[in-house]
């Protein structure tokens, strides 16, 4: 590789590492650089983990260097980025059992404060937790799963201080203001309140695979030594958690796989009772959902029922043969969400690939489906925590609208914006244009895609641009609303989005025609994507950006290897990029329960199909557009090394002088930084390679 700005790129020791399977040998040069949970939490490191930790730093600083001239433009974008946040800030208060909660930020603060107020917003605060107390003395800080029991007396939340999603969840008196001394380490963070204010559910994590399986009856007064296993997963491709039902009448275990999901229940009332199995685990493929309200469950299923219909059984008759269908299947309509009130349900589905709303009275089946007026957009169902009420909470949002918070009246129609983001120092959303534009893919597929662009620096000819996707177990890129995407747009970027295969655009084949076999449509569709972009005039080969994080970080790694050429930089964020070594390894976190996403690479035909797109066994001698890694050393999603790996390996084969860089945060995992300010550092130097790349001025 040519040396840029006369630095010299790290290098590291080659110690072959040999893997065959099905007669295959792979010759793994970077394997050595996998460290367990114990080395990288040691205060002291051993000789192999410095090994490790050096190479890190190097890469880490040959990145500084390599920057050093974007510093000043990463300020300029870091104090653009905050500077648009409102400092002194709140969500919008729901009401719950007798109280309104919400949570608000302090200037300068990076955490939430979480709060409440008895029975009216004119009531007295009370402050329940103190994200920024709780955080002092961390480098890493995430609080979750806060709950309060049915009395409203005791609040439950969890913290995790290393990154790797794994909490410990703590009880507080909310009257004395007491923090109990039975603490429970090893969670998956959420639990579920029985009625009787003193038994909790929670979910135990397998400390190597960090597997959520275990499920345990906890009484807030005991040691945990004193907990009872109820239930205990044994498939080793399923998940589970525990919740409890928004009626408040049932404690819900649930296992779900990428393909099947199983339920048991067990009466809130009844803490100390055994669960039971809703309906038994099918053998074949079911994912469905359950929603108790009154003296039925309503159940959403793909039961021969691709895109999903809606059914309904009693709470005395849960089997599936005692299934009736409420809504049908439609090809057309891929339903997503249900929230249940006393005399309405209100649907989530897709519609022509945007997610809009739908309210039903399921008293009249009178049947309405709400109008947002622009043709690329986003709508959820918000928090409603109440059964007695004819308004639904949702929010609303687009690539031009900030995010917005409305109460809708499901009889009279009428709806109240309750807040907008607000996007400090100003902005004029008239300022702006997003467009849906479709591409056309090489089998003749529509690839959707979202795009956004400032009027004022928009140009004729072509111009910078940066494309990102996903793609993949279903999830589905909306088209939404981001302040800090501005700092681009400002300097004449536009920022698409290609809704790829793999996601669930256009209802659940799109996911089935990109996953498993057919996980290169995921690629193509993105290439695709990119060359209409190009063939319309919107960029150029000079001017075209990709970025992706995760398994769209494995995107970006596929479609740099499948056409260098295209690109002239990317971003690949915390990428999964060494696909069949860690499918085959089901000692790594996450893995058993991916089998079903990409295909288990012990049998044979799913080893070849990934290693023909795996971006770490692809690296090949090429000329590779300018690139830019960024991982999280405690990432529990995508292992540290990974990325690491990848980047030892293009360095190998890395021809021209294009940059390559490694940004590993050291005191982070999947998400980066913690706190509400923090994460913008490196989202700074994100844009700031962009923008240097791009000859902008700052």
């Amino acid at each position: 590789m040519s040396c840029n700005q006369g630095l010299i790129p790290p290098d590291t020791i080659k110690k072959p590492y040999k893997m065959e399977e099905h007669g295959d040998l792979r010759i793994d040069d970077y394997y050595w650089m996998r460290l367990s949970d114990e080395q990288k939490s040691a205060k002291s490191f051993d000789k192999h983990a410095t090994e490790v930790i050096s190479y890190i730093d190097k890469e880490n600083h040959y990145t500084k260097k390599m920057l050093s001239k974007t510093e000043a433009l990463q300020d300029v974008l870091f104090d653009e980025m905050v500077g648009r946040i409102k400092k002194d800030d709140e969500s919008v208060p729901y009401f719950k059992n007798g109280y309104f909660y919400y949570k608000k930020y302090e200037q300068d603060k990076e955490y939430p404060i979480y709060c409440r107020k008895k029975e009216s917003l004119e009531a007295l605060e009370e402050i329940m937790i103190d994200g920024n107390i709780l955080a002092k003395g961390y480098d890493y800080f995430s609080i979750a799963g806060l709950s309060v029991s049915p009395n409203n007396k005791v609040l439950a939340y969890s913290i995790d201080t290393l990154s790797r999603r794994v909490y410990t969840v703590y009880f507080k008196n909310l009257g004395t203001e007491e923090i109990l001394k039975n603490s429970i380490p090893n969670t998956s963070g959420n639990i579920a309140w029985a009625n009787d204010n003193k038994t909790v559910f929670y979910t135990s994590k397998n400390k190597i695979t960090l597997k959520p399986e275990k499920i345990h009856r906890h009484k807030i007064n005991n040691s945990i030594l004193k907990d009872e296993l109820v239930y205990e997963e044994k498939d080793e491709e399923f998940y589970s958690g525990v919740y409890r039902s928004k009626s408040g009448k049932y404690i819900i275990i649930y296992n779900s796989s990428t393909l099947v999901s199983d339920y048991h229940i067990l009466p809130a009332d009844k803490p100390d009772g055994d669960f039971i199995n809703f309906t038994p685990r099918s053998k074949k493929e079911h994912e469905y959902s359950i929603h108790h309200h009154a003296d039925k469950f309503y159940i959403i299923s793909n039961l021969k029922s691709p895109n999903n219909r809606l059914m309904e059984t009693s709470i005395y008759e849960t089997e599936q043969n005692n299934w009736i269908e409420v809504l049908p299947h439609r090809d057309d309509a891929h339903l997503l969400e249900l929230e249940i009130f006393d005399n309405h349900l209100v649907i989530n589905e897709r519609v022509k690939g945007l997610s809009g709303l739908r309210v039903i009275n399921h008293i009249s089946g009178k049947d309405r489906s709400l109008d947002f007026g622009e043709d690329a957009y986003t709508a959820w169902i918000s928090t409603n925590r109440e059964f007695k009420t004819n308004i639904l909470r949702y929010g609303y949002g687009s690539m031009v609208t900030p995010n917005s918070s409305y109460d809708y009246n499901m009889d009279t129609g009428e709806k109240k914006l309750l807040k907008k983001q607000e996007v400090v120092g100003g902005y004029n959303a008239d300022n702006y244009e997003s467009l849906r534009l479709y591409a056309t893919g090489r089998d003749g597929v529509k690839i959707p895609i979202s795009l956004v662009y400032s009027k004022e620096r928009k140009n004729k000819s072509p111009q910078s641009l940066l494309l990102n996707a996903y793609g993949s177990y279903g999830s589905t890129s909306d088209p939404y609303f981001s302040s800090t995407r501005l700092s681009l747009l400002d300097r004449g970027f536009i920022y698409a989005i290609a809704h790829v295969r793999g996601s669930q655009i256009y209802g659940r084949k799109s996911y089935d025609d990109g996953k498993l076999l057919k996980k290169k449509n995921t690629f193509f569709d993105f290439i695709d994507a990119a060359k209409y972009l190009i063939n319309q005039k919107y960029t150029d080969k000079e001017k075209l950006f990709c970025s992706g994080g995760s398994a769209g970080g494995l995107l970006i790694g596929s479609v740099i290897n499948m056409e260098p050429e295209l690109w002239k930089g990317a971003i690949a964020a915390v990428p999964f990029v060494d696909v069949i070594t860690t499918m085959l390894d089901p000692s790594i976190p996450l893995t058993t329960g991916e089998w079903s996403e990409w295909g288990d690479p012990r049998i044979k035909k799913y080893y070849d199909y990934m290693l023909s797109y795996s971006p770490y066994d692809q690296v090949q001698d090429k000329q590779y557009p300018n690139l830019l890694v960024t991982s999280g050393f405690f990432d529990s999603q995508v292992q540290y090394w990974e990325p690491l790996k990848w980047v030892a390996k293009l360095r190998d084969h890395w021809k021209g002088s294009n940059k390559l860089l490694l940004h590993m945060e050291m005191e982070a995992g999947h998400g980066g930084k913690s706190g509400r300010f923090r994460p913008y550092r490196e989202t700074a130097l994100e844009y700031a390679f962009l923008v240097d790349l791009a000859g902008k001025n700052i």
